[in-house]
């Protein structure tokens, strides 16, 4: 597979939903997993959920291999799991959970900044430069858009990606720390990245 087999585009195709949840759940299940433990409700509520439409995609042969999240002041990927539907999967005491917990990765963009919100590319092909043309794509569509910046929050387990979105231009602005919630979060350290588009 070489990059001219790749298509890639705004807002992933409706006929794959179930691959988006499929590969969001392969990279973020583990932190989602902290507020929706059980796997099968956890995909229930993803799968009703997501805004395919604030996504970046990669595709290739009509399969799914890549996407990341984004978030603006109109919505985000994440932004259609709601208070209803946690309840309708989790009951009562699931959903408060659950909304204890959401709120401590919540985040509010700004009208000039688009945020991300997280992003995966097939394990079998990773190191090809996908994830590279994902945000490449991700910056054309906030240039177009009058967006000044894009905002992003990286954790202190993923050094990886961390040098990635250096090399691409993303700057670190700030690190929080919080250890007392590593035990239950899986991370203590969060820095936010900062990528500023030309006027």
């Amino acid at each position: 597979m070489n990059a001219d087999e790749i298509i890639f585009q705004i807002g992933a195709p409706e006929s794959l939903r179930a691959d988006v949840v499929n590969l969001f759940e392969e990279a973020f299940g583990e932190k989602f997993s902290v507020a929706i433990p059980d796997k099968k409700k956890r995909l229930k509520v993803l799968s009703e959920g997501l805004r395919l439409d604030f996504s970046a995609a990669a595709l290739s042969e009509g399969n799914l291999i890549g996407i990341a999240g984004f978030q603006s002041t109109d919505g985000s990927l994440t932004k259609g799991i709601s208070l209803k539907s946690l309840f309708k999967h989790l009951g009562v005491w699931g959903c408060l959970r659950a909304v204890s917990i959401f709120s401590l990765y919540h985040r509010k963009p700004d009208h000039s900044e688009l945020l991300m919100d997280g992003i995966v590319v097939n394990q079998n092909l990773r190191g090809r430069g996908i994830g590279t043309q994902i945000l490449e794509i991700l910056k054309a569509y906030a240039s177009k858009n009058d967006y000044s910046t894009i905002r992003l929050d990286v954790i202190d387990t993923n050094p990886n990606a961390k040098r990635l979105y250096e090399r691409l231009g993303f700057v670190a602005t700030k690190t929080e720390t919080f250890e007392f919630l590593r035990g239950l979060l899986g991370f203590g350290a969060s820095t936010t990245m900062i990528y500023k588009l030309k006027a």
